[in-house]
């Protein structure tokens, strides 16, 4: 995949993703962290307060928000959306 456009200077993202985690909603199945296709989730170390490993966002440059996670989540615990990234002149 070309990134740089045809004057040769790197293409600048006009979005970022953003991934919204309700830690208490999810059970720790991984379904999110298995699915994105950016790798920009990750399975927290510590636990949420039924005792599971929630994901955390871990890589939010890689995020493209596609809401791959959100659409496999089984407990809606987890959305991603795409937010207009501001200009730089």
């Amino acid at each position: 995949m070309n990134t740089e456009t045809s004057s040769g200077a790197p293409k600048q993202k006009r979005f970022r993703g953003v991934v919204v985690i309700n830690r208490d909603n999810c059970k720790g199945c991984a379904f999110c962290v298995e699915f994105c296709p950016t790798h920009a989730l990750e399975l927290d170390k510590a636990y949420n307060a039924k005792g599971y490993h929630p994901p955390v966002f871990a890589k939010p440059e890689a995020c493209n928000g596609c809401d791959m996670c959100g659409l496999y989540c089984p407990d809606f615990a987890i959305f991603g959306y795409r937010e207009k990234a501001e200009e730089t002149a």
